[in-house]
């Protein structure tokens, strides 16, 4: 490879001439894979002769193609693969390479490092730890950070690695002493690159400690020097000579970056690690936690608050990451009782002075909020909690204090009214708006639990009507906004007078008219839990179209995926209301969808060093049209009734379905799909338009939709059934859809749930076309038994119950047909014995229906055409029809329990009821009583009054008692294993685990309008008058309690075969 022609290409791609640039492109994109390319690239990167914006560029040529080509699969080219001795010689001077270039150039090649070492280290990099430690023990300052540098990419191979951790043992006996001691040196220092090196050494340690805690790092001998220089940093004063002014940037500031380092890592071993009350019982770090907190954690403690003291005297400024740490940390700390008891004397000063300050509008909300309201929509009442913010952090261990420990609640009650009641005083020159605003925050946050108490949930009316409505018509639009969002959070509190409930509505109506877009929001998201009342219910139809318009206007300024919730809210309950301007309605919606794409822009997968503000940016957006999605099709659902508005939604949602098919927006398929189901469900035929998108789907499912099988399948279901006239006849179609079956059930990316669905596909296909698809029954078969045929074929129930089935549909297409395939093919045995053995699985109304109508179709079959292991086995085909109707009045019951559940057919309901009804009734209140009971504890959030934990008690999250549950069992497993008896029982673990089916109650197949007693009636009686020989070899063996239940079951035959003939006749 020619280094200056390589070095005049790097140079070319920054000219301002873009076609000298993208020509320059090109012929790198051509060189990829060249013998060579990648040595030559890092000569002139290490050349202090090369130009920096040259070096730049042959950096990140260098990462790009090494990100690409290092780590080689089976689609990779075979020219685009790096070779070995490229490799080895990139790994024996990268490290070399660092010590040499500038720090624009460094982040690439780190980059670089951190792949290299993700695939290589250590089995094919033994070299590099060596290495590490020769620059470690240099006595030049920029050689060893830069082996701190490398020291860190390596322990961040581990960050996250659950297994194969052994090398994290090698790293911290060599490596951490070492560093430890190069911290303890620089903590003194005041230079910037005594603080750059102090963040490496806090993020190494830190990387360590993120999914495990050595057993090293717990002794003392480490803990101890480690904390001290942890507190050390959090105790230090950063120097201020060269700070900047600007808060943002100060932030970024090495010295608070190593700060924020040094609290991450403490908070980390104090959370995972240190705290009893976060760990099981059987935990291996209870012995470490039971010291941590008796002789570390008071010290961690006592220097947090001393820096709350610095800050709160404004002696110290604190990063909001830092604050959002500490809060963390404080909140923690509540649920241990010997830090607790530390605590407790401060928890007052805490509230007032470290809490409350945080939760009050800032002069940063304000110029937000001035200067881009979407963004401070975004980052102040966005549903998605901001787990990196200070104030949210203030906001959970306020609520943990409140919630566990009384004192603290009274105190912060007492805090919130005491600041209210001064503001309500104070003449209007005086008041404080933020004040207040942090007050009613704080109230706000804890409307859970004082809704949970009835004391003070029935004084909460009269504090609406004196702290909150008179913020409706405040100047300052932050309260306005903040009295939306207080009727938002109190939506459960029952007012007594009316009056008030008709006031807030009225109000928010109002905020729906503010000209400030947070206060519009914040009204709108309010609007959604009024719903519930009858008589706000009643106001809010006259306003309608007003509310819709809002609700999509503000999607269309702003991405927020809560205001497509409330508009689906509001299309579900007031679909019949929406009816007359729903197609209106469905266009703006489809309108706002396609302008949330279009500002999507390009896929990403093209965009090198994508940032996080752009990622966090293209979620919201995808986010919010989700929403919109769903949206539209809960308007679909609900106008199901409607034809001719059905037909024109279709039409208006046309668009929606073919950009994001043709355009690959996979983050939305399942969106579309949903909507693609309920347009062809709801209309129960298909149109033309919508066989147009059937050809989308296809050519979509080839190109980028395979893994979207259980998303697709309720459309392509609805395409059969409701389309089945045209695939009778259209070869083309039936084509398509085996192909998607044959595609699916041969891949090998997939598992077996996608196969589940395309058997549900092929099930769909047979019996919808019956008679129409005989060519696709045997490679249908084939497919199937490609499972189905050995014992180690198929892992789950599930699936091995739906290839069951699809065979049981074959039998029912055609028995005779089917039979003979399975014969030739030697299927036969093995079908028989897998289908009888797993009778009891099939426990859905379908699955026995089907299993009933199989078997039937079986006894059909003329004898002389039966295999041989059929017929011996002849008397088994009746009782195994005798034990699916055993089992069938179970699966209706349970069925028709679930359909109540869903509320479906709820309307037949009280004609169907049985003569046990009361007693029924009792049961089920007793029932609901007990499953209220049980929420309330899961859920917290019924009527019942809230426990204090004893100042002397720890306090476990709801969540402890299940992971202690989990801890158990894992014991059990160890010492079964230890006992030598896990083996055993492993084979049994799947059907011992393995419940039932769920009931598909919205499945509808033509099996539904089929009854099986008439058809048992049928066969069995026809088989008896017309072929008495195989009729006595059928009932050879039938016990005199058989025979009663076959006699049983005729007769249930001829009463619903008089039944039906009676309804027709009147039809």
């Amino acid at each position: 490879m020619d280094i200056q022609t390589l070095y005049n290409l790097f140079q070319a791609t920054f000219q301002p001439d873009p076609n000298v640039r993208i020509q320059a492109e090109l012929q790198l994109k051509q060189l990829e894979g060249t013998q060579g390319a990648l040595l030559a690239s890092m000569q002139i990167i290490g050349s202090e002769d090369s130009v920096l914006h040259v070096r730049q560029a042959a950096s990140i040529y260098f990462k790009n193609a090494v990100k690409r080509y290092w780590f080689e699969t089976e689609s990779t080219p075979a020219h685009l693969k790096i070779s070995e001795s490229d490799k080895d010689a990139i790994k024996g001077s990268i490290l070399q390479l660092l010590s040499s270039v500038p720090q624009v150039v460094r982040s690439q090649l780190l980059t670089v490092l951190g792949t290299i070492l993700s695939n290589d280290f250590p089995d094919k990099y033994p070299s590099y730890l060596p290495q590490v430690q020769s620059l470690l023990q240099s006595q030049d300052p920029k050689t060893v950070f830069v082996g701190l540098l490398a020291l860190k990419e390596v322990t961040r191979v581990y960050k996250f690695k659950v297994t194969e951790r052994e090398p994290v043992d090698e790293i911290i006996a060599t490596f951490f002493p070492a560093i430890q001691q190069i911290g303890a040196g620089l903590i003194s220092a005041n230079n910037v690159e005594a603080a750059e090196m102090l963040k490496i050494i806090f993020k190494c340690y830190h990387h360590t400690i993120q999914i495990d805690l050595s057993e090293r790092l717990r002794d003392n001998a480490s803990l101890v020097p480690w904390g001290t220089l942890f507190i050390q940093m959090v105790e230090k004063p950063v120097p201020t000579e060269g700070l900047p002014t600007d808060l943002e940037e100060l932030e970024k500031h090495p010295w608070w970056k190593a700060k924020r380092w040094a609290y991450q890592c403490l908070n980390r071993l104090y959370t995972r690690y240190g705290n009893p009350t976060a760990l099981t019982s059987d935990s291996k770090f209870k012995p470490f936690a039971n010291g941590f907190i008796v002789n570390f954690a008071p010290n961690i403690l006592t220097a947090y608050l001393k820096q709350v003291e610095l800050w709160v005297a404004k002696q110290a400024w604190l990063s909001p990451r830092v604050l959002c740490l500490m809060g963390n940390f404080f909140e923690e700390s509540v649920k241990d009782k010997h830090i607790w008891s530390m605590m407790k004397p401060h928890s007052e000063t805490l509230i007032a002075h470290f809490v409350f300050p945080q939760l009050c509008f800032t002069s940063e909300d304000e110029s937000l909020w001035v200067e881009d309201p979407v963004e401070y929509v975004h980052a102040n009442i966005d549903g998605l909690e901001d787990f990196t913010s200070p104030s949210t952090a203030a906001t959970n261990f306020m609520t943990v204090m409140a919630r566990y420990r009384q004192n603290a609640f009274m105190q912060i009650l007492a805090l919130a009214n005491s600041v209210l009641q001064k503001y309500n005083e104070s003449p209007a020159e005086a008041k404080n708006p933020r004040d207040k605003d942090g007050a009613l925050v704080m109230v706000g946050a804890l409307a859970p639990l004082i809704l949970r108490k009835k004391s003070l949930s029935s004084m909460m009316e009269p504090f609406f009507v004196n702290h909150v409505f008179p913020e409706f018509k405040s100047q300052y639009p932050f309260l306005r906004a903040r009295a939306c969002e207080m009727v938002n959070h109190f939506s459960d509190l029952d007012f007594e007078d009316s009056n008030n409930v008709g006031f807030a509505f009225t109000n928010l109506m109002e905020s729906l008219h503010d000209s400030q877009l947070p206060v519009k929001v914040t009204a709108a998201l309010a609007l959604r839990p009024m719903i519930r009342h009858e008589a706000v219910c009643e106001a809010m139809k006259p306003h309608l179209q007003f509310i819709m318009h809002e609700l999509l206007a503000m999607t269309n300024q702003i991405d927020v995926d809560t205001l497509s919730e409330v508009m689906d809210e509001f299309v579900e309950v007031f679909a019949q209301d929406l009816a007359p301007f729903a197609v209106q309605l469905c266009e703006q919606l489809r309108d706002t969808f396609l302008r949330i794409c279009a500002d999507m822009g390009p896929n990403a997968e093209g965009i090198e060093d994508i940032s996080d503000r752009a990622i966090d940016e293209a979620s919201d957006k995808t986010m919010a049209a989700m929403g919109v999605l769903k949206t539209m099709g809960t308007l679909i659902l609900s106008l199901e009734s409607t034809p001719e508005v059905l037909n024109q939604l279709e039409i208006a949602l046309l668009p929606v379905i073919t950009f994001t098919l043709q355009n690959a927006i996979i983050d939305l398929f399942d969106g579309v799909f949903e909507i693609i189901d309920s347009c062809t469900f709801s209309a129960k035929a298909i149109s033309a338009n919508m066989w147009g998108v059937f050809e989308l789907i296809y050519k979509t499912f080839k190109e980028s939709a395979l893994d979207f099988m259980e998303e697709m399948l309720p459309s392509l279901d609805n395409y059969i059934s409701y389309g089945k006239d045209v695939f009778s006849t259209n070869e083309n179609v039936q084509h398509i859809v085996y192909d998607i079956i044959e595609s699916v059930m041969k891949s090998d990316r997939l598992g077996e749930n996608d196969r589940v669905q395309a058997c549900k596909l092929a099930e769909s296909l047979m019996l919808n076309c019956r008679g129409h698809v005989d060519k696709y029954i045997a490679p249908i078969l084939n497919l199937v038994f490609h499972y189905l045929a050995s014992e180690e074929g198929i892992q789950t129930v599930e699936f091995r119950i739906q290839a069951l089935e699809v065979v049981m549909n074959a039998l029912y297409y055609n028995a005779a047909v089917t039979l003979r395939l399975l014969e030739e093919n030697g299927w036969t045995q093995r079908f028989l014995t897998v289908w009888f053995a797993n009778l009891d699985k099939f426990s859905r109304v379908h699955d026995k229906k089907l299993s009933i109508f199989a078997l039937c179709s079986i006894l059909n079959v003329p004898v002389a055409q039966l295999p041989p292991a059929l017929q011996s086995g002849w008397p088994q085909i009746l009782n195994g029809i005798l034990t699916n109707f055993e089992g069938l009045p179970v699966a209706q019951a349970k069925r028709k329990e679930m359909e109540k559940m869903y509320n479906i057919g709820s309307d037949d309901s009280d004609d169907d009821s049985d003569s046990d009804s009361n007693a029924d009734d009792d049961s089920d209140e007793d029932d609901e009583e007990e499953t209220n009971a049980l929420e309330a504890a899961l859920a917290g959030d019924d009527d019942v009054e809230e426990e204090w934990v004893d100042d002397e008690e720890d306090v476990y999250d709801e969540g402890h008692e299940y992971l202690e549950y989990l801890a158990q069992q894992a014991a059990k497993t160890r010492a079964a294993k230890a006992d030598g008896e896990a083996e055993e029982e492993e084979e049994d673990d799947d059907e011992e685990d393995y419940d039932d089916l769920e009931e598909e109650i919205y499945f509808e197949s033509p099996l539904d309008d089929l009854d099986p007693y008439i058809v048992f009636r049928e066969v069995f009686t026809g088989l008896q008058q017309h072929n008495p020989a195989s009729y006595a070899e059928l009932t050879k063996e039938t016990t005199p309690e058989q025979q009663e239940y076959i006699v049983q079951l005729i007769n249930v035959g001829e009463v619903n075969a008089t039944a039906a003939a009676e309804n027709a006749a009147e039809a």
